[in-house]
């Protein structure tokens, strides 16, 4: 369920302090009834190993495309990510985060850090820089998984970029993957 950005910006999460000149584009709700506090490790590695589903259906034809797109328009050489064009968030990390373990990079997004309730991941390219938050809140049931994505567009291409993408998050992208975040907290929590 898609939220308002103050859902993401009245929490206390560490990511503000880091990424306070990136815009927050995207708040969604994740059912996951009847979480713990201690569930978060858990669910982070259920939807790391979930990732193996992501090579089907229409979601994986409209990455298909944008990585053809960024191959074809330069969006995605190494040299517009971070280390090139952009510095990456990890130089912006406190020490105490600097220092936490984070998992190994599985796809685009590469993890900055990990919390008890809180992960940070950044992917940079020619058209933006961003952020995919998920933060473990709590709630009348529980706790719920909360994902934000935060972006800086890169000119007016980036911002071109963003808002032709629009309709295909929210109508494709975000649907199709929170149905499958809710699978796999379904599945957690059957096997707990």
């Amino acid at each position: 369920m898609r939220l308002p950005t103050s859902a993401h910006t009245d929490r206390p999460w560490r990511i503000h302090e880091i990424a306070p000149d990136f815009l927050v584009e995207d708040v969604w709700r994740i059912r996951t009834p009847g979480g713990r506090a201690e569930d978060f490790p858990a669910l982070l590695e259920a939807l790391r190993a979930d990732r193996a589903t992501d090579g089907r259906g229409l979601t994986a034809i409209l990455f298909a495309i944008r990585w053809k797109l960024g191959a074809l328009l330069g969006w995605d050489r190494d040299d517009a990510g971070t280390g090139g064009r952009v510095t990456s968030l990890r130089e912006r990390l406190p020490a105490d985060l600097r220092d936490t373990p984070v998992p190994a990079a599985d796809g685009p997004f590469t993890p900055l850090y990990v919390l008890d309730d809180e992960y940070a991941a950044e992917l940079a390219n020619g058209t933006m820089h961003g952020v995919a938050h998920l933060g473990w809140v709590p709630d009348e049931t529980g706790y719920h998984l909360r994902m934000a994505v935060l972006v800086r567009p890169n000119g007016w291409v980036g911002r071109a970029y963003m808002g032709l993408i629009k309709p295909f998050r929210y109508l494709i992208v975000y649907p199709a993957m929170t149905r499958a975040w809710e699978r796999a907290w379904a599945d957690l929590a059957r096997g707990r």
